[in-house]
């Protein structure tokens, strides 16, 4: 399976879909704000991260608006937010066969460039 979660309205994420040229790879691009999430999706991603905590962007504004920074956040609280909120995943996450890129890192985005140069 080759498949990217993203925000189109995101220029980050826009920008790690040319420098991976993941529309000519075949790639299939879910746009999590205008195709929601289900939790099915969310736990897999899970799997392969080893935690909902993985796939949490503490970065995303609403995390301190709402007042998580201030919470101990459990992983039954990260996969709820995640679910209930699509900013608070983590992004872009590209599915490449069994392995997954969470993020956009460079070291995650090299990464996954690397798959397809090896």
């Amino acid at each position: 399976m080759k498949k990217i979660y993203h925000l189109s309205s995101c220029s980050t994420c826009v920008k790690i879909i040319k420098e991976l040229d993941l529309e000519a790879r075949g790639f299939e691009f879910q746009d999590i704000k205008t195709d929601k999430m289900t939790p099915e999706q969310v736990d897999a991603m899970k799997e392969k991260a080893g935690s909902y905590e993985a796939l949490f962007s503490k970065r995303a504004m609403k995390f301190r608006s709402m007042g998580l920074n201030e919470m101990k956040l459990s992983e039954a609280d990260y996969r709820k937010y995640i679910l209930e909120e699509y900013t608070f995943l983590k992004r872009p996450v590209i599915i490449i066969d069994e392995q997954q890129f969470v993020g956009n890192a460079k070291s995650t985005v090299q990464a996954a460039k690397d798959v397809f140069t090896n």
